[in-house]
Order: structure tokens, then sequence, then C-alpha cells
């Protein structure tokens, strides 16, 4: 296997980026940005900590992030499994990339930053939904925001290949397949939709 380790050898692989690449990038969120985000109700998002990576899907009823001002982002902490990992990695690292979607579009917007936790009470109450705050509130510093190349959503047939999920694993069987038969299995799957209506928010 033959790697590549050295930056000016990866430059002469690819070349230089194209002009639009370079002029599309923002430091805050202009007019169009902003339009775009806010109609995003889904994002994926990235962080490292000091035991690694993660990438952690978040969706809303609504937009996914309420914007504080043209630089700062903030995103509900709703209920999850507690294992925390992506909020762990921004207590101890902070850094945080944010990958915003709509159904649909293959634009994708991103947003790489700065994140910290809060627990600020004014904070928490502007996302109250159905009774319920969530327990603390994401806000991101927008480093940088700009448009993704469409071309992997478009090669992916993402928003119209219809439903290609037949005949994969559930949850439970996952489950089930890591505890050696001790847990999952069909019960966990029968009973999830239940538990997930309860505990969305």
């Amino acid at each position: 296997m033959r790697w590549i380790e050295e930056i000016t050898e990866l430059e002469n692989l690819y070349g230089k980026p194209g002009a639009a690449a370079v002029r599309k990038v923002s430091g805050q969120l202009t007019p169009e940005y902003r339009k775009w985000i806010m109609a995003s109700r889904f994002c994926v998002v990235s962080t490292v900590g000091p035991n690694g990576t993660d990438g952690n899907p978040r969706g809303d009823d609504g937009p996914v992030v309420l914007e504080l001002d043209d630089q700062t982002l903030a995103m509900p902490d709703w209920r999850g499994n507690n294992r925390m990992d992506t909020i762990r990695n921004i207590v101890e690292d902070g850094r945080i990339s944010l990958m915003f979607m709509v159904p649909g579009s293959n634009t994708i917007v991103r947003v790489n930053g700065y994140a910290r936790m809060t627990v600020d009470d004014d904070l928490r109450a502007r996302f109250e939904f159905k009774g319920r705050q969530p327990r603390s509130v994401i806000v991101i510093r927008i480093g940088e925001v700009y448009t993704q190349c469409a071309r992997a959503p478009m090669r992916a047939r993402l928003w119209t290949s219809g439903d290609e999920s037949e005949g994969l694993p559930t949850a439970g069987e996952i489950l089930a397949e890591m505890t050696d038969g001790a847990e999952g299995g069909n019960s966990y799957d029968d009973g999830w939709l239940e538990r997930a209506k309860k505990t969305l928010w």
C-alpha cells in the first residue's frame, strides 16, 4: 500500500480548488445562507475529542438550529441515549462541523466552528416544545459557512432512489447480535415506535 504522507504530494495530485469553491465561503450567515439553514430540520454534527471523533445526526420539528446572531447558532440537545459522545467532545475540545440537509435538495450547507455547552434557563426556554425543554443547548460560533458540492447526493441518488431499507437488519436485530441474544430482537423493535413517540422531546 502506498500512502500519501505529505501535503505537497496531495496538492500535486488534486491541483487547486476552483474559484467558486473558495469564493462561496463566508465567515458569517448571509441572507442566502440564513434562508437555507433555517429551512433545514436535519443535520449531521461532527466533533473531535481526546478519545477520537464522533458523527451524530440531529433533527427537529422545525429548524434544527436557532440563530442568535449572524455568527452564532444554538442547537437544543433533545433526549437521546445518554451516551453523550458529541457533547462530551464539545466540553473537552469544542471544534465542531455541521452538514445541513433539506429533503429533495442535493445542496448541503456546511458550517465549521467552535461550540460550547450551556444550561442557561432563558436559552433553554426558547426551545420549549410540548411543555418540555432541552437539558442543555449547544452554542456554535461560526468560523466558516459554505455549500458543499452536490455530486455526492447525486451519485447516491439520495432523494430519488426510493426506500431501499427492505432486508436490512433492524436495531433490535443488531442489539441481539451484540449481546448474544440477551437483549434486542423482535420485542425491542415492536415497542420502539411507541417508546420513541414518548421520548422525542
